[in-house]
C-alpha cells in the first residue's frame, strides 16, 4: 500500500477549514488545516530552495513546544528530509554528541536556548544554517525569513514506507542516547492503530504539553489526531493550572501525561472542583503509575488508564477495554489492531517474562547502530527489556524492567509494585526501590524516599504502612530519605545512579 507522506496536504484537501491547532503560546490563536498546510509548505519551500535541504538530509530543532516545530515536522515530510528533535535538557557535551550522530545540515533553535546553542556551535561544522525562531540578535539568521520563500513548486516525491521521517532519541542512563528511526510507515501504522483502537475522531482535541523531542509528544495523540482530522492545543510545557482550565472549560477531550503530572494534579487544591465529565481519555504513560492515582480519579468518576509504549514501538501498543478499567488498574490491556505482543517463555496466564512486540508500528532500528539494532530484534520481534504478564482475560500488565528485578532469598521482587504502595502514603512525594546486597538473602529491597514538602515521615511509619499491603519479603528492609530522585536527560528516574545514591536513614 503506498504511503501518504504529505499528511497535511491530504488533510487540507479533505477538510480545509477544520480546526487543527490551538496555539496557547500565542494567545490561543486557532489554526485550520488549510493554514497549517500553507505554513508547512512555505517552510518546506524555504528549506529546499533557499537552504538546499534535500531528501534524506537531517533538520534539527532545539526549542520548547511551539507550532514552528510542527511546521518543521511536516515540512520534512514534504521533502523526504528527516527531523531530529533535540532534548533541551541535555548538557552541552551530550548535545554535541547527538548532533555529531545525525549531522544535521540545519539547526533551528528557540532564543531561550541560545546559550546552549552557542556552546556547541564550534563543534558542529556540518551544520550549515543556524536559525533563531524569533528575537534574533545581530548576526543571527531569523527563522522568520521563511516568509520570503520562493513560490517555486517542490519536486515531485514518492516515498517508501521504510523512508525515515524522525530520529527520536531514547533516554538511556549510560552513554549517549541512541536514535530510533521512525519511518513514514511506522508513524502511519501507529496513527492507524491509535485511531482505530482508541476510537479517535475529528471531534477530538488533545492537550499537547509533553515535549516534542519525545515520542509521547509526537505520537500518543498529536500525529494520530492529524490522521483522524482532530486538533491539538500546543502548550509550551506542563502547567497544572492550564491543564485544569482546558479540562474544566471543555476545550479538550484527550489528556496524556506521565505519573508525576497526575500526582501533581491530584495534590492541587482545584482537583475536587474540576469538571472531568467531558474527557474521553485520560492516559498515563512513561512509567508505572501508583495505585492511589487510579483510586483518586476513579473517585471523581474518571476512567483513568495507563498505557504502554516505547520510543522503538509506537508508542501506542495496548488498549484496556472499558469493562476492565476499574477492576484492572495498572493493566495496559490488549494489543492494538495491528500490534502483536507475547511474553517470552510464557506457559500459562500469570507467567512473568520479557515482553516482545511486533508490527508495522515498530521502528526501523537505531540510527547508525547496526550492532545494537541486531541485539534489539529477534526474528522480527522487538525485545522491549520490560517484564510483563498476561492474565486469563488476555490483558497485559507491565511489572518492571528486567534489569531492575530484585531477587531476595529466591523470590522475585518488582520495584514498581513496592513503589506503588509507598507512593500512597500521604507524606511521600516520590519513591524508588532498589536492591542492596545482603549476606543472608542475597539482596533486599531499600526504599529511597523524597518526603512531601513540609512532611517528616519516619522509616518506621513507612514500613508499618506496607503491612497488609505487601508480602513481608517485598517490604523494604531499609528506608533512606533523599532530596530528589536522580533522573536521566529524558526525565526518567536514573536507576543506575540510584545504586550509588546516599540518603539519610
Amino acid at each position: 500500500m503506498p504511503i501518504v507522506h504529505d499528511w497535511l496536504a491530504r488533510r487540507a484537501a479533505l477538510d480545509p477549514d477544520h480546526l487543527a491547532l490551538v496555539d496557547s503560546t500565542r494567545d490561543g490563536r486557532r489554526i485550520s488545516y488549510r493554514e497549517w498546510n500553507t505554513s508547512a509548505s512555505r517552510t518546506a519551500a524555504w528549506l529546499h530552495h533557499t537552504l538546499g535541504v534535500q531528501r534524506g538530509d537531517r533538520v534539527a530543532v532545539l526549542a520548547h513546544n511551539r507550532v514552528e516545530t510542527l511546521d518543521l515536522l511536516f515540512a520534512c515530510a514534504k521533502l523526504g528530509a528527516v527531523l531530529q528533535p533535540l532534548n533541551w535538557r541535555l548538557s552541552s557535551p551530550e548535545l554535541t554528541g547527538i548532533l555529531a550522530d545525525a549531522e544535521p545540515s540545519v539547526l533551528v533553535y528557540g532564543p531561550e536556548l541560545r546559550a546552549l546553542v552557542d556552546s556547541v556551535r564550534s563543534r558542529a561544522p556540518f551544520v550549515r544554517h543556524w536559525l533563531c525562531l524569533d528575537s534574533p540578535l545581530p548576526g543571527e539568521r531569523a527563522f522568520s525569513s521563511r516568509d520570503d520563500a520562493p513560490s517555486t513548486p517542490l519536486p515531485t516525491l514518492e516515498l517508501e514506507a521504510e523512508t525515515p521521517w524522525v530520529l527520536c532519541y531514547t533516554g538511556g542512563s549510560t552513554g549517549l542516547p541512541k536514535a530510533a528511526v521512525l519511518t513514514h510507515g511506522s508513524i502511519t501504522a501507529n496513527a492507524a492503530n491509535t485511531v482505530v483502537s482508541w476510537g479517535l475522531t475529528s471531534d477530538d482535541v488533545a492537550v499537547l504539553n509533553a515535549p516534542l523531542f519525545h515520542t509521547g509528544g509526537l505520537n500518543v495523540f498529536t500525529l494520530p489526531l492529524v490522521y483522524a482530522g482532530g486538533a491539538s492545543v500546543v502548550c509550551k510545557g506542563f502547567d497544572v493550572e492550564q491543564v485544569f482550565d482546558l479540562i474544566h472549560q471543555r476545550q479538550v477531550s484527550l489528556v496524556f501525561g506521565v505519573p508525576t503530572m497526575f500526582i501533581e494534579m491530584q495534590r492541587h487544591p482545584r482537583f475536587d472542583a474540576v469538571d472531568f465529565s467531558h474527557l474521553k481519555l485520560l492516559v498515563s504513560g512513561g512509567a508505572p503509575c501508583p495505585l492511589p492515582v487510579f483510586e483518586r480519579f476513579f473517585a471523581r468518576g474518571v476512567a483513568f488508564k495507563t498505557g504502554y509504549g516505547l520510543t522503538e514501538a509506537g508508542p501506542n501498543n495496548f488498549w484496556l477495554p472499558p469493562a476492565h478499567v476499574r477492576n484492572k488498574p495498572g493493566f495496559v490491556g490488549v494489543p492494538l489492531f495491528h500490534v502483536e505482543a507475547r511474553i517470552e517463555d510464557e506457559h500459562q496466564p500469570g507467567d512473568v517474562g520479557e515482553l516482545l512486540l511486533r508490527g508495522p508500528h515498530v521502528c526501523a532500528g537505531y540510527w547508525r547502530r547496526p550492532e545494537e539494532t541486531a541485539r534489539a530484534f529477534t526474528d522480527g520481534w522487538l525485545r522491549t527489556g520490560d517484564l510483563a504478564l498476561r492474565d486469563e482475560d488476555g490483558c497485559f500488565r507491565i511489572v518492571g524492567r528486567g534489569k531492575d528485578l530484585i531477587i531476595s532469598g529466591g523470590e522475585n521482587i518488582y520495584p514498581a509494585e513496592v513503589e506503588s504502595v509507598l507512593a500512597g502514603h500521604p507524606d511521600v512525594a516520590e519513591v524508588a526501590v532498589i536492591g542492596v546486597p545482603d549476606p543472608k538473602w542475597g539482596e533486599t529491597p531499600r526504599a529511597l524516599v523524597v518526603p512531601r514538602a513540609g512532611s517528616t515521615p519516619s522509616a518506621e511509619a513507612l514500613l508499618a504502612f506496607c503491612e497488609g499491603r505487601l508480602a513481608r519479603y517485598k517490604t523494604p528492609r531499609s528506608v533512606c530519605f533523599i532530596d530528589a530522585l536522580p533522573r536521566t536527560s529524558a526525565g526518567k528516574v536514573d536507576r543506575r545512579a540510584l545504586a550509588t545514591t546516599r540518603g539519610t536513614p
